[in-house]
């Protein structure tokens, strides 16, 4: 199958008003928070071949900055029965052309940032109690560096998955 043609988010506000599909393929903590009106939520990983379709024959996917769709457009590809498109620049674009986006705050951060704060938080306490109070405290912040860099290899987030678990992540999915 070819690759899916890119198209800018007025090209594809134009295509959705005329019937396209509109799917954002963020996980559905990213589309709780914050979404294009009338998307629909079809994560990445729940995409099977020809799992998609559309009457009026046209899809378009969207995800927060285009680098996901981008590196996942063959198995996008697959998944549309019918002729399918990619936001270039995804979300953020779509927002910098000024197309509206509804956007709902009290739903909690999305777990990759959950992560990214954490981790940090961790890391800089790890520091800063390892040069005031003692240098075994540098030990929590080579864990946290540790588990990162496995989480990177592997592609599984141990704190990711322990975030997620948390109460206030539990409204998002």
């Amino acid at each position: 199958m070819t690759a899916l043609k890119t198209i800018t988010p007025q090209e594809a506000a134009k295509l959705v008003k005329e019937g396209a599909s509109l799917i954002d393929i963020r996980g559905a903590d990213e589309h709780a928070r914050e979404r294009i009106r009338g998307a629909e939520n079809w994560p990445l990983d729940q995409l099977a071949p020809k799992s998609l379709t559309n009457p009026k024959g046209m899809i378009v996917y969207h995800c927060k900055t285009g680098m996901r769709t981008g590196a996942n457009a063959q198995k996008l590809a697959e998944a549309a029965s019918c002729e399918a498109f990619i936001v270039e620049g995804g979300l953020d674009a779509w927002k910098k052309a000024g197309l509206p986006v509804l956007a709902d705050t009290s739903q909690p951060l999305e777990v990759n940032r959950q992560v990214q704060i954490t981790a940090g938080a961790l890391v800089l306490s790890g520091v800063v109690l390892g040069a005031a109070a003692s240098p075994a405290f540098y030990l929590l912040s080579a864990f946290v560096g540790a588990g990162l860099m496995m989480a990177g290899i592997t592609g599984w987030c141990g704190m990711a998955r322990l975030l997620a678990i948390m109460p206030w992540n539990r409204r998002a999915a």
